[in-house]
């Protein structure tokens, strides 16, 4: 019997077990799908040439987590490399913003914009060099984050404290208005706001394209070499050198609550995988609570909170397999790993409005990834691996476009949409689609049968919004691992911090299960309680 069943080999769910390894504890992990990894995986899919990745690319999260620095993965075979430009966002006229590592490069792109720009986007860096350290403690520890919160407190009186948090509560709209004149620096804001789904009215996205962009700034947006599933070995390698158990296609049925505390797992097959200490589920919030824990063992305010939970938009991916480089028109665009696509921050609005009534987007917002751009070996010369993925409505309503998409997304509608979103590159690099030399189309069905936790292709653990962070997420009060069942923890992306590949939410479960200690007598109660199960006798 190991001490601990870690349920899903997505990345927090090993880096829950690596952590608990270190401590000293026997772990096994299950998971549904026949690789570990959940949504850092890679392939050969779309041409034997090129590596494509199923889902996440890009890791600013990673570059910062102290998690994940803490485990020392290129001991392990993990290598990162760099686009020669972070991120670019090019509009229909030729100009085009970029974010660089290089300051002074970043700088000069929003001078072009509106002199003085570039001064702006200092004044903003040097506010995130005095809270960096602070700021991503607090970020990735448990709530409340109380000595982190301390420190980062009293860096925040000093860097302009009420002022300060009010620019950081703002849409990014209106902070981009208040911080720069001319386009550049505010598209830069709030396209990063929009990797999460965060429109650039709600409160709270200034600060979220705010931290994207200073953490790019930094740390870059890195990519592993080989492909994102290289992540995934090094911490699969990392766990089996220190004797933890790694068992795939075993998808968990049921979590096994005896006397109120979670003692392992019951397998699809039927198999009773029992856990001496803990159960971690790196799973989404709807699959735990109801579906693997009965509702009997969960409050009823738990419950009817769950009612309330929301998802974050689905999301919509096409892979390509170029056989030359992308012919934007913006030159600039050519060497970043991350092309942001739509004309402008009024085009962003009208993106998000859509996807808020429902509506699949006539002119969607892509996130381009040029993957050899930022890792030369993911195809051969002188082509390009490249991707981009869209946001959709979850629930479809109607169709902006004219094709009259239902949101059935069967494959007669997946062609139709990769078909658009081939013509939104088009409008930045006329000549796109006659490159191409095969491409894969991840539909939100096609995502989550890929990865369960991707429920209709949401990619966040659910959504970014305020109403869901900190002692929000998942649910009112909460905010911490820990679970209303005794000796379960949740240790998915719907816990805080939430999404991105960084750790913290496998990191801070392990933490949390290390701090507690079986009630006296608990462990001869649990065996009790295990051998009048296997009997039959009941319990």
């Amino acid at each position: 019997m190991p001490d601990a069943v870690v349920i899903g080999a997505g990345p927090n769910g090993l880096v829950a077990a690596n952590l608990l390894s270190d401590a000293g504890w026997s772990v096994t992990v299950l998971e549904e799908q026949q690789e570990p990894g959940g949504a850092v995986r890679h392939d050969r899919g779309v041409d034997p040439a090129f590596v494509n990745d199923l889902f996440s690319s890009f890791y600013p999260l990673a570059a910062a987590s102290p998690v994940l620095a803490g485990l020392r993965l290129q001991d392990h075979g993990l290598r990162w490399s760099h686009a020669p430009h972070v991120l670019a966002h090019p509009l229909g006229d030729g100009r085009c913003a970029v974010l660089d590592r290089r300051i002074d490069a970043t700088a000069d792109s929003l001078d072009a914009f509106a002199p003085g720009d570039g001064a702006a986007w200092r004044r903003l860096h040097d506010v995130w060099q005095r809270l960096r350290p602070d700021l991503l403690d607090a970020l990735f520890t448990p709530f409340p984050p109380v000595r982190a919160g301390a420190r980062l407190a009293v860096r925040l009186r000093a860097a302009g404290g009420l002022r300060l948090a009010r620019s950081l509560l703002l849409p990014v709209r209106r902070m981009g208005e208040e911080e720069f004149r001319g386009e550049g620096g505010r598209l830069l804001l709030a396209g990063n706001a929009l990797h999460a789904d965060l429109a650039p009215e709600a409160a709270g996205s200034g600060g979220f394209g705010w931290l994207m962009s200073m953490l790019g700034q930094t740390y870059g947006f890195p990519v592993p070499v080989g492909g994102s599933g290289a992540l995934t070995e090094a911490l699969t390698r990392r766990l089996l050198a220190r004797g933890g158990t790694l068992r795939c296609g075993q998808r968990a049925g049921r979590i096994i609550v005896r006397g109120g505390r979670a003692v392992g797992v019951r397998t699809a097959d039927g198999e009773a995988v029992e856990a001496r200490r803990a159960v971690l589920a790196d799973v989404s919030v709807p699959a735990l609570y109801g579906e693997l824990v009965p509702a009997e063992h969960l409050p009823g305010q738990l419950l009817e909170d769950l009612r309330r939970f929301q998802w974050d938009f689905a999301t919509f991916k096409v892979d390509w397999a170029l056989d030359g480089p992308v012919p934007w028109r913006a030159e600039q665009a050519a060497r970043a790993g991350t092309v942001h696509l739509a004309d402008g921050v009024d085009e962003l609005t009208r993106f998000a409005a859509q996807i808020a009534m429902g509506r699949v987007p006539d002119r969607p917002f892509a996130l381009f990834g040029q993957m050899t751009t930022a890792d030369p070996s993911r195809s051969p010369a002188g082509t390009e691996s490249a991707w981009a993925y869209t946001h959709l409505p979850l629930d479809v309503r109607s169709d902006a476009g004219e094709e009259g998409l239902t949101g059935t997304w069967d494959t007669k509608e997946q062609e139709i949409m990769a078909d658009r979103v081939e013509r939104q590159v088009e409008r930045f690099a006329p000549g796109f689609r006659s490159l191409i030399r095969a491409r894969r189309v991840l539909a939100p069905p096609t995502l989550e049968s890929l990865d369960a936790n991707l429920h209709q292709g949401a990619i966040n653990g659910g959504t970014t919004a305020l109403h869901q962070q900190l002692l929000f997420r998942p649910v009112p009060g909460t905010g911490r691992p820990e679970t209303p069942v005794a000796g379960l923890y949740l240790a998915s992306a719907g816990a805080h911090p939430g999404g991105g590949v960084h750790g913290a939410p496998g990191a801070n479960a392990a933490h949390a299960a290390l701090r507690r200690r079986l009630p006296p007598g608990g462990a001869r109660a649990q065996r009790l309680l295990a051998r009048r199960d296997r009997t039959g006798r009941k319990r």
